[in-house]
């Protein structure tokens, strides 16, 4: 489990160095809600540097993967998804449409860290599916089911979302390399 974990390299994929952390620059509208989002997928980022990129409105050719070290997490609230189960798809479609999981939200925005599997963009068709009725009752263990066998969750990777300032803490910066993206 990554949030019992301390003294670990997490990844964050940035159009731009970011060596100091501002929620307030932080998006609503991402799996965990509104937060800093990382990962212990060195990988994993890399490819999310094109996604940083595009979605920053600007024609970069490189963005940056930030390196920041994880300190404790002790006396901050935080929750893992062991694996991606009912919860986990829940939490995730409340964040996407909170409207649809007004309760859900409440309940997940207690939490300072959230961390779990991410959904990724090859899993947003199946979501948009799912919350569509496309899988059968939103919420039945049938519709459940099939969305998250579908998203085959052996291969998505992790990510921990840093959600309050005091989250935030328990990061430091340690470097950042670049990666290039488009033609060169």
């Amino acid at each position: 489990m990554i949030i019992d974990r301390q003294d670990i390299k997490l990844y964050h994929a940035s159009y731009m160095i970011v060596d100091t952390v501002d929620l307030s620059y932080c998006k609503n509208i991402n799996d965990f809600g509104q937060g800093f989002y990382l990962t212990t997928d060195k990988n994993q980022a890399e490819r999310f540097v094109r996604t940083a990129i595009i979605k920053s409105g600007q024609k970069l050719k490189r963005g940056y993967v930030n390196i920041f070290n994880l300190g404790s997490l002790n006396n901050l609230h935080t929750y893992e998804f062991e694996t991606t189960n009912d919860r986990w798809l829940h939490c995730v479609c409340a964040h996407r449409k909170p409207k649809l999981f007004s309760q859900e939200v409440a309940e997940w925005d207690s939490y300072e860290v959230l961390a779990g599997k991410i959904a990724n963009d090859d899993t947003m068709t199946t979501l948009t599916i799912y919350l569509q009725g496309g899988y059968g009752e939103i919420g039945s263990p049938e519709a459940v089911n099939t969305a998250i066998s579908v998203l085959k969750p052996q291969n998505l990777k992790d990510q921990i979302c840093l959600r309050t300032d005091k989250a935030i803490n328990a990061i430091s910066f340690m470097d950042a390399y670049e990666v290039k993206y488009g033609k060169q």
